[in-house]
């Protein structure tokens, strides 16, 4: 039997579920896609990514400048095809908190949150060669959070490990190779975040301006990489081809904009 003080807490938690859903609004298409190939294999030369910024004129992307320091995957490297957001973004924490865990989340000072996250971050080990975090490449999925950052986090972790190719997700959600705003926009679409991926240059208008409390996109016409809870997501400062995207070294994010969901 549910308890009369979890039962107020579940309808606040609905409500402020629907209300960020209601949030949610489709994107415009993305820019010039990358070429597909069948049989999963790794496409040959980078496509050239332009988009029109909404409401401000066209604007062209330029190629990565950080693409070396991603580990860019030699041709004959292959890799399986990834699920389509919504199918990795349904793994989830399991079980439920406690009236009195979710009590303790609710009363947290958002110093505390910061501290914590801190904590976290720093028991991460980096693999060497870079500041990929090591073992599978994923982080656990975070308690205590709203329920779209764990779906964001699950479907980071669905491509933590794949290699990075200039273009790649830009097609499809669905590929096997993804560069950082391919990545950026598989992650945020499987949270409901996104409807179509976005260039780096698109991302720079996605959401609303400043860091927010748990997802922060940092974005130029050649880059882009976010924080979901904290814990930095970047193709730049990987240890290898396959090394995780999930990293341990802050970054310096001058030189970008910097974005976040409403109500995130």
């Amino acid at each position: 039997m549910v308890s009369a003080s979890r039962a107020r807490l579940l309808l606040s938690c609905g409500l402020i579920c629907s209300a960020i859903a209601g949030c949610a609004s489709a994107k415009s298409e993305s820019g010039t896609p990358a070429t597909a190939v069948a049989g999963g294999g790794i496409r040959s030369g980078p496509p050239v990514k332009s988009s029109a910024a909404k409401g401000q004129g066209t604007t062209t992307d330029v190629a990565d400048p950080l693409e070396a320091n991603s580990y860019p995957a030699p041709a004959g490297v292959h890799h399986i095809a990834a699920a389509t957001p919504a199918k990795a973004g349904a793994v989830v924490a399991a079980g439920a908190p406690s009236d009195a865990e979710v009590k303790a989340e609710l009363q947290q000072m958002q110093a505390v949150e910061r501290s914590a996250k801190h904590a976290r971050t720093t028991r991460l080990t980096p693999v060497p060669g870079g500041f990929s975090i090591g073992g599978d490449g994923t982080i656990p999925i975070p308690g205590g959070v709203p329920e779209v950052i764990q779906k964001v986090v699950a479907g980071a972790n669905e491509i933590a490990n794949f290699p990075y190719v200039y273009g790649g997700g830009h097609a499809s959600f669905v590929d096997n190779a993804y560069d950082c705003s391919g990545s950026v926009s598989y992650a945020l679409a499987a949270g409901g975040l996104l409807s179509a991926p976005e260039t780096s240059g698109e991302l720079e208008n996605w959401g609303a301006p400043g860091p927010g409390r748990y997802i922060t996109v940092y974005a130029n016409a050649g880059h882009t990489y976010m924080y979901v809870d904290g814990i930095l997501y970047d193709t730049a400062g990987r240890s290898g081809v396959y090394a995780s995207r999930w990293q341990v070294q802050p970054v310096n994010n001058s030189g970008y904009v910097v974005r976040h969901y409403p109500g995130l």
